[in-house]
């Protein structure tokens, strides 16, 4: 096996364990489309969807400029500590540059299904993990 491969294992056993490595992609993550901004060359939109399962969790992290999104399938999910809530299907979101958020388990049966856009800074990590 080679280095990548070892480095790949090593982030997905890590993510499933909820210690994600420092710059690590999430492996639910589908990437669809990644373009420059016109109106600033250090910066990039990036398409994805995601699909989190029963179990799964989403590590608390930020990111280096805007999140938004939108719940596709909606489900319950439990933050540490706290009682169970429901993500509706339907519902928008939106984290702003620095500000930390996710960090939750999926707990109801059917998978949390969103679809992001992140306009972010080119040249730094998709997602920073915080501990």
């Amino acid at each position: 096996m080679g280095t990548k491969g070892l480095l790949a294992v090593v982030s997905v056993f890590a993510m499933i364990a909820g210690a994600a490595p420092v710059g690590a992609d999430l492996p639910q993550r589908q990437e669809l489309e990644r373009a420059d901004l016109t109106t600033s060359p250090e910066m990039e939109a990036i398409t994805s969807v995601s699909e989190l399962k029963k179990g799964e969790r989403l590590p608390r992290h930020f990111h280096n400029g805007i999140e938004t999104g939108y719940v596709l399938q909606g489900t319950m999910v439990q933050f540490p500590g706290k009682a169970p809530v429901m993500m509706q299907t339907g519902s928008a979101f939106m984290n702003l540059r620095g500000v930390p958020h996710g960090g939750f388990t999926v707990v109801g049966d059917a998978p949390l299904k969103l679809v992001t856009v992140h306009v972010v800074d080119k040249h730094k990590p998709l997602y920073e993990w915080v501990r």
